[in-house]
C-alpha cells in the first residue's frame, strides 16, 4: 500500500456521514413543508412524501450525533432505491445529463450509504 491512512478512518467516516446528512436534510425540507405542492409534481401522495422526509431529516440527525448509525444508513439507501427506480422507470430520467440532474447522484448517495451500513460509520459519535 502507498499510504498507511487507516488511523484516519473514523474521520473519513464522519466527513462522509456529515456530508450524507447535509445532502439529505437539504432535500427533505421541501418535502416537510410542501408535501401538497410536490404531490403533484411528483405523481405521490402527499402523505408519503411528508413521510419520506421525515425519514430523510431523522435518519440524517442520527449520521450527524453517530446514533443508530447503519439503521438511519439503511433507511437512506432504501429511500435511494426508492428514488432510482422512479428517475429511470416511471420518470424516464437519464443516468446523466448536463441540464439537469439524472440519477447518477442517487447512486453515489445509495453507495455511500451502503458503505456505512457494512461499516458501521466509524467510532465518532453517540454509539
Amino acid at each position: 500500500m502507498l499510504f498507511e491512512l487507516n488511523q484516519f478512518s473514523d474521520i473519513s467516516f464522519l466527513v462522509l456521514r456529515l456530508a450524507i446528512a447535509a445532502i439529505f436534510i437539504y432535500h427533505a425540507m421541501p418535502k416537510l413543508k410542501g408535501a401538497k405542492e410536490m404531490s403533484q409534481a411528483m405523481g405521490m401522495p402527499a402523505g408519503m412524501i411528508f413521510m419520506l422526509g421525515g425519514i430523510e431529516f431523522l435518519s440524517s440527525l442520527g449520521m450527524i450525533f453517530g446514533a443508530y448509525i447503519q439503521v438511519a444508513a439503511f433507511l437512506l439507501a432504501m429511500v435511494m432505491v426508492g428514488a432510482i427506480y422512479f428517475k429511470a422507470t416511471k420518470w424516464h430520467v437519464p443516468f446523466g445529463a448536463m441540464d439537469k440532474t439524472g440519477w447518477e447522484f442517487d447512486l453515489i448517495l445509495l453507495a455511500a450509504n451502503i458503505i456505512l451500513l457494512v461499516n458501521s460509520g466509524g467510532a465518532i459519535g453517540i454509539q
